[in-house]
């Protein structure tokens, strides 16, 4: 990578993470898995605005707390602008990674193709890739506007508390900015995607099952608060005490 100063690199580096997590999130999305058997333990059996039942998660759950806290690491270092690039980039290789999967699945399949894993469990091997790769539209849809609108309030209250604060607190400010934006995320993704969407599901279910998966992320972020740090550790050491401030300081003047 000669030509390309730690700057340059850092931020490569943190964009190709960022951009692989949410490209990632995006399609393991459509498994839903059950919390409790999966840990081992007994369900739960919840019972949340009329609704009862074991806590039920899309996979997807596993990636995006960690997209928050490369949000919240670019913004450190790169500021307004840098994480909000990332976002419409990311919101552009969504829609285009989908339009490519529904190519994909359009193509007419090999006749031995179809049944080549039915020994494994898939009788119709065409039918399991539609299904998985092709999520209905108000799903995608969903996820991309509850996406970029969590992103922008997430850059937004992460800087203006940094702001007030400087360069202390950072596990606040990440948290906070975190729970706001996953608040909205959690809720929005679900409405656009089943309650307006053909499902129409009932809002007592879309205020439990959402209820449900922003407890989930919150937590997960406040457990994310050391990972958060000691990311920022491993930065300032590749890029040294004065040009890590320097890029701080640089960031928040430009937000």
């Amino acid at each position: 990578m000669t030509g390309f100063n730690r700057r340059q690199k850092l931020f490569l580096i943190l964009s190709g993470f960022f951009l692989t997590n949410v490209l990632l999130a995006e399609f393991v999305g459509v498994k839903i898995f059950a919390l409790e058997p999966t840990l081992g333990i007994s369900p739960f059996n919840w019972n949340l605005f009329g609704h009862q039942g074991s806590l039920n998660f899309t996979a997807g759950v596993m990636l995006w707390p960690i997209v928050f806290v490369m949000t919240d690491i670019i913004n450190e270092y790169y500021g307004k602008r840098g994480v909000r690039f990332l976002s419409w980039l990311a919101v552009v290789l969504i829609l285009y990674a989908f339009l490519f999967a529904y190519l994909a699945i359009a193509l007419v399949p090999a006749d031995w193709w179809v049944g080549v894993m039915k020994d494994q469990g898939v009788p119709d091997q065409q039918a399991a890739f539609a299904a998985i790769f092709g999520q209905a539209t108000w799903t995608i849809w969903g996820s991309v506007v509850a996406f970029l609108l969590s992103q922008l309030i997430d850059i937004t209250i992460f800087q203006r508390i940094r702001q007030r604060t400087g360069e202390r607190w950072l596990g606040l400010r990440a948290t906070v900015s975190t729970l706001v934006s996953q608040f909205i995320d959690s809720f929005v993704v679900l409405y656009i995607a089943f309650v307006i969407g053909p499902q129409k599901w009932a809002l007592s279910l879309w205020l439990a099952i959402g209820s449900v998966n922003y407890v989930y992320k919150g937590v997960v972020a406040i457990l994310m608060i050391p990972v958060l740090y000691l990311i920022h550790m491993a930065i300032d050491r590749y890029l040294g005490h004065a040009e890590a401030e320097a890029m701080k300081r640089d960031a928040l003047q430009e937000s």
